[in-house]
């Protein structure tokens, strides 16, 4: 471990917690430590008293500019949780002004892993499944008077006005914002929902559940958007083979709501919902990238995550391509581009980039920890750069995507959906080549892996 420095921002962070556990009756923090990821907000682990505890805030006012809600109201939330029969955290302390550490909380440590590899290597994933499905009617029968509630019209207005500000130019995008316009839900009677319930976010001991964490983005809303969350392909990691939480099957998740006292669930609905919250997330990535440029949070992890919009167009074109007609669904992709030349000489840009790349690949035993985490972030991007400057197409098109959300081009169109099948694989293929999904997509469309 190294050497502990008085004057390193750690060593602030600590003697603010020691101010923060004193009003509380907790001991001077020990063995503190970042946790891996957290784009927006950090994570710091710690022990005091022979407890072990997280800290979870926002250094800065700057970064909860964007926040949904205040901490002191996720505060709430997440003890009303508790109340009602939800794995969530014990919150013991709530941070003030005064302690110099920005806005946020400290919860006491649940048992378990949240790291969704472990997770989806660990034993029996049908009984965890039915854990999931019984939290999330669990969830569901609560209310809170402090948050405010999604309306299926308002959100999808919000989602293309955010389509423009990013640019306005992602034809994908564009089809998915038409069709959810097209198809707006009727309102349902609200209860809570937690947004973000997915692998990740949840801890997991011996193949059960034993904590439901990250509720930054609870709202009221229909229930069926939680459901529909955690069947994203995205949140599937690994096993894009299973749709539900990638633990099994989404029948078998209904089941398991069900039992627990969950509402009836309609397909229609959670097929709306499974497109807008995709659509959500790829316009979540592209913000990172605009976030990034204007300075408001310049870390490597943020600039990176811009680069998965292409996971998410993948995603909406398998599940909007059912619309298109058979033969439309049927006609081969539109051919790749030709291969860069083979360099020789001096060594080109992307050369010197690879040269840099194998060098971190070298020193990785040098990391440990968050900067382990960083380490491996900053050599994807080079990986990136890499495949960008090998031939990545763009996926921009504004004609096209103007064309899409105004209905003058459909799925209908000849040739479109060969074209954005094509633009989608090689898109995505320079920007994340191991996402499970695109496997899976080569083989339903004709494609070879690469």
């Amino acid at each position: 471990m190294a050497a502990f420095d008085p004057l390193s921002p750690q060593a602030e962070l600590a003697a603010g917690l020691t101010r923060v556990l004193a009003r509380t009756g907790l001991a001077p923090p020990g063995e503190l430590e970042r946790l891996s990821g957290g784009a927006s907000m950090e994570s710091w682990r710690f022990t005091s008293g022979g407890g072990a505890y997280v800290l979870r805030r926002a250094a800065s006012a700057l970064l909860m500019e964007d926040r949904p809600m205040r901490h002191a109201v996720e505060a709430a939330v997440i003890r009303t949780a508790a109340a009602g029969g939800v794995r969530a955290p014990e919150i013991v302390a709530e941070l003030v002004a005064d302690d110099g550490l920005g806005s946020g909380y400290i919860m006491r440590a649940l048992p378990g892993t949240a790291d969704p590899s472990a997770i989806l290597a660990g034993p029996a994933p049908a009984p965890l499944l039915a854990e999931i499905g019984a939290q999330l009617a669990a969830i569901h029968r609560l209310d809170h008077p402090d948050l405010s509630e999604l309306d299926t019209a308002a959100g999808v207005a919000e989602l293309r006005r955010r389509f423009f500000e990013y640019g306005g130019d992602r034809p994908i995008l564009a089809l998915a914002l038409r069709w959810l316009t097209q198809n707006l839900l009727a309102p349902v009677a609200p209860t809570l929902v937690h947004g973000d319930l997915r692998l990740g976010n949840l801890l997991v001991e011996d193949g059960r559940l034993t904590g439901v964490l990250d509720w930054e983005l609870a709202h009221r809303g229909d229930p069926h958007e939680d459901l529909a969350y955690g069947c994203m392909t995205v949140w599937r990691f690994a096993r894009a083979d299973r749709p539900a939480f990638g633990l099994g099957t989404v029948a078998e998740l209904v089941a398991a709501y069900r039992a627990a006292g969950g509402a009836e669930v309609d397909p229609a609905r959670l097929r709306f919902w499974l497109i807008y919250r995709t659509a959500w997330w790829a316009l979540g990535c592209l913000q990172m990238g605009t976030y990034w440029r204007s300075g408001g949070d310049r870390s490597l992890e943020r600039a990176v995550i811009s680069r998965r919009t292409g996971e998410q167009e993948l995603d909406l074109l398998r599940l909007l391509e059912e619309e298109a007609p058979t033969a439309e669904r049927a006609a081969a992709l539109v051919s790749a581009p030709p291969p860069a030349p083979v360099p020789h000489g001096e060594t080109t840009a992307a050369e010197l980039i690879l040269a840099v790349q194998e060098w971190l690949t070298a020193a990785k035993p040098l990391f440990a920890g968050r900067a382990r985490f960083e380490h491996a972030v900053a050599r994807n991007a080079l990986g990136i750069v890499l495949r960008e400057l090998a031939g990545r197409p763009d996926p921009a098109d504004p004609a096209l995507a103007a064309r899409l959300l105004a209905g003058d081009d459909t799925l209908a169109t000849p040739g479109l959906l060969a074209r954005l099948r094509r633009s989608a694989l090689d898109t995505l293929a320079a920007d994340m080549p191991k996402y499970p999904a695109l496997a899976h997509a080569r083989a339903a469309w004709g494609a070879p892996a690469n």
